[in-house]
């Protein structure tokens, strides 16, 4: 198996368990987002562990630590991530379901902005309409919720960044996962201990189910990071965009379907100009990609250079 394939099934199987994990968010209540966040963090450093353990590689950490930038990388991704989990437990706990979808759906429209942002790449013409589409329908929706969709937002900011910030740290997929969490388990326990102290706590106070369910939070969360971590180390962005959009689908479903929440005309409207966005975007992606598979392939044939363009 190639490592491109291997990427593909690493992505597939990520996006597959985040767009079902709407369904585990709810069965965590009554803990409330920010005591799940910590339990999130706590069990995924120690799951984390035991699969390092088990392949006792641990020499990644001295090395790690003699790279500052590494390091400083390790520190905003952590933070990025802890966003975007805290984000997403208030949104599905707060019966936001759908919104939390759209963050999602926008993501490879925010990761393209971010290239054009922080990378100074150059965008087509159809990456800048698929842009467009994008920013009318959060102003669609943002008339429609009566706010900006916030949580749409924070979601798809924080995890395009945090792909930005995987994809040029390239770390090993447990071994990012370890550091990451690691860098969060102090205030997390903390936090667990204040609240333990306070006596409002709802781990170990409500079922053994309940406290089963924050245990396995660990492993929920490690494994589809640790598949996409893999995924981002083998795939470009635009690939992890494509499979991006498996999770949102999902998740609307759910949120339609399973949690009956509202999907008001102007709400349907605001999702639909969306879905037009991203099939152009996906369209124009895939036909650009093509595109330079046969410029490659004619300059193989001639043995000629094929000419450098602007990155996008």
């Amino acid at each position: 198996m190639t490592e491109m394939r291997r990427g593909y099934l690493y992505g597939l199987g990520a996006y597959l368990l985040w767009g079902f994990f709407p369904l585990y968010i709810k069965l965590l209540r009554p803990a409330g987002p920010v005591e799940i966040l910590a339990h999130r963090v706590v069990w995924s450093v120690l799951f984390v562990a035991l699969v390092l353990a088990v392949l006792r590689n641990w020499s990644f950490v001295l090395p790690l630590l003699r790279r500052p930038a590494a390091v400083a990388g390790v520190l905003l991704a952590a933070a990025l991530i802890a966003v975007n989990w805290g984000t997403y437990i208030y949104g599905v706990n707060s019966a936001r379901v759908v919104e939390t979808s759209l963050g999602y759906f926008i993501t490879p429209l925010v990761v393209v902005l971010l290239g054009v942002t922080v990378l100074g790449e150059r965008l087509r013409v159809a990456q800048w309409v698929a842009l467009g589409l994008g920013t009318v329908a959060v102003a669609v929706l943002t008339y429609d919720y009566g706010r900006l969709p916030y949580v749409a937002l924070i979601l798809a900011l924080s995890f395009a960044a945090y792909s930005l910030t995987k994809k040029r740290l390239a770390l090993p997929a447990a071994e990012g996962m370890f550091v990451e969490s690691a860098v969060l388990a102090l205030p997390a326990v903390t936090y667990l201990a204040w609240l333990s102290w306070q006596g409002t706590a709802a781990f170990g106070h409500v079922s053994v189910t309940h406290t089963t369910l924050l245990v396995l939070a660990g492993a929920a969360t490690a494994i589809p990071l640790l598949l996409f971590a893999g995924a981002a180390n083998r795939l470009p962005l635009t690939a992890l965009g494509i499979l991006q959009y498996i999770a949102p689908i999902l998740q609307f479903a759910i949120g339609v379907l399973v949690f009956h929440e509202p999907m008001p005309p102007a709400r349907i409207g605001g999702f639909a100009l969306v879905w037009c966005a991203l099939v152009l975007f996906t369209f124009d992606g895939l036909r650009n990609a093509r595109r330079r598979r046969q410029e490659r392939a004619r300059a193989a044939a001639t043995d000629e250079p094929v000419a450098t363009t602007a990155p996008h």
